[in-house]
């Protein structure tokens, strides 16, 4: 394999360098209330830029890395100029085009430009289907021009599939991706392959722990810096640090066949992965560059004796839990501080449940759609210990079907509803006993019940499918469920 190109393109509409520059660690610096100055952290930006690392990597909630990469930008106003990636990472809510709208506009005025090279997405809870609605009021401003290329970060296989068949011109999808977390080489990579969305990897390093001054040390204790608080609790998820070490060997055994240093070997394996476009790795900006050592990145490339090396250390280790993004939606969440706590005050509820006046001590829920008035009927009812969801479809505001041919991709969007509506009743997914699922075309069979297993496969309720003469309009599948809670008390209590 020859050395990767310097470039790739991602769309029509953007070309990035393969190595993208971090900026997370600007809210790390930042943390004690002590801003940087924007023009001297431009300065370290524009030694990257004229090394030929011309793109950048940030997010709202990286203290003011947007605005210290807008100086870099005003500097450049040609042809050659910086890419700038940056995300919109909303609180779960109703997005409306007003709430989508201001906060596109916020990305652009702290960069101060007309558009943004590369928005991506964050959503923390796929059970608030208002993701959906976001993206594609984002695609209108795409259209508009505010916005050259459509990302998004941390989303699951299963959803970034369901965006795609709903008509989202997603070219990105940004994921934790490094020798230790390797959940992206599965149905993620499969994915990509059969689209054309590419990932873009950070964690390649591990926040500094895939590299040569780890090898051989002392596990460590007392951790300050955020990005290794993060990352060690990857490295405890997989085996814990015994295992690491024998990754560090392995790469290191590597790195020295080659010359070049362990993240070297460590980047490269990530980004000779066939769905990557590029990898990001952090700068601690005017405190350590590595400039010269990435350069090398692309002076070798790892064959076939260096990935059996590799993989054979991989297979002491375990696969971190979960799917792409799980940290950051469920236990156990491998962030800094082990919960959201960085991120948000609290995960609200997608839905509200109400007393039944009718039945008194039943609660239930109710989603605001207007035939649960027109038919008179509720998401979901609880009586006693026992919950019952309503037959469900992929449906987004009044009618609209959603993903109207990937009938997976509707799954998908249902199980997220049912869960929604236990969530507000106190209940989860482990409290399902039985679902059934009506379908119209039996050659759905298996793309549905993988999607069913996904959620269920630990769980494993008693389930019923049964393909029906037809659902009304785009409808390929419905799904209702029940759920039974042991030793609950209603949630009004």
């Amino acid at each position: 394999m020859t050395a990767a190109p310097l470039r790739h393109a991602i769309s029509n509409e953007l070309e990035i360098s393969r190595l993208v520059t971090g900026l997370w660690q600007v809210a790390d610096i930042e943390k004690d209330g002590e801003l940087l100055d924007p023009e001297k952290a431009a300065d370290h930006l524009e030694t990257y830029f004229n090394a030929g690392f011309s793109t950048f990597d940030m997010a709202d909630h990286y203290g003011s890395a947007e605005i210290i990469s807008g100086r870099l930008l005003a500097r450049h106003q040609n042809a050659r100029r910086p890419q700038i990636c940056t995300k919109w990472c909303p609180e779960p809510g109703p997005m409306t085009a007003e709430i989508v709208r201001t906060g596109v506009q916020e990305r652009l005025d702290r960069l101060g430009t007309d558009c943004v090279d590369l928005l991506q997405f964050h959503w923390w809870s796929f059970e608030h289907p208002a993701w959906l609605d976001a993206l594609h009021e984002m695609t209108r401003l795409k259209e508009e021009g505010l916005i050259r290329s459509l990302g998004v970060t941390n989303f699951d296989a299963a959803h970034l599939r369901l965006a795609l068949a709903d008509g989202i011109p997603l070219a990105t999808n940004q994921v934790s991706f490094s020798m230790v977390d390797r959940r992206a080489l599965g149905q993620l990579s499969e994915l990509c392959a059969s689209s054309d969305v590419k990932l873009l990897a950070y964690g390649t390093l591990c926040g500094g722990f895939l590299s040569d001054r780890w090898l051989g040390k002392e596990e460590p204790r007392d951790l300050t810096d955020w990005s290794k608080m993060k990352y060690k609790r990857f490295i405890d998820a997989t085996g814990g640090w015994a295992g690491f070490q024998r990754i560090l060997d392995a790469a290191a055994e590597v790195a020295s066949k080659h010359q070049v240093s362990l993240a070297n070997v460590a980047t490269r394996w990530v980004l000779e992965q066939p769905a990557v476009a590029g990898v990001i790795v952090g700068a601690r900006l005017g405190e350590s560059e590595h400039i010269a050592d990435n350069a090398k990145l692309f002076s070798f490339s790892l064959d076939v004796e260096d990935q059996k090396r590799l993989d054979q250390a991989f297979r002491t280790t375990q696969n971190v839990p979960g799917d792409c993004g799980d940290e950051y939606r469920r236990p156990p969440f491998l962030t800094a501080s082990g919960d959201l706590s960085h991120h948000l005050a609290e995960m609200p509820l997608a839905h509200d449940a109400a007393p039944v006046d009718q039945r008194p001590g039943a609660i239930r829920v109710l989603t605001g759609s207007d035939w649960e008035e027109i038919a008179g009927y509720c998401r979901a009812h609880k009586v006693g210990d026992r919950i019952l969801v309503s037959g469900t479809t992929a449906v987004a505001g009044l009618s609209r079907a959603v993903a109207p041919g990937d009938a997976a991709a509707q799954a998908t969007y249902i199980l997220d509803k049912i869960l929604a509506a236990l969530s507000a009743l106190g209940a989860s997914a482990k409290d399902v006993v039985r679902t059934r699922i009506y379908i119209v075309d039996e050659d759905d069979v298996l793309d549905i019940s993988k999607a069913h297993g996904r959620v269920f496969s630990d769980i494993k309720p008693a389930n019923t499918l049964v393909v029906v003469a037809g659902l009304i309009g785009d409808h390929r599948v419905e799904i209702e469920a029940e759920a039974v809670l042991v030793d609950s008390k209603s949630v009004s209590d």
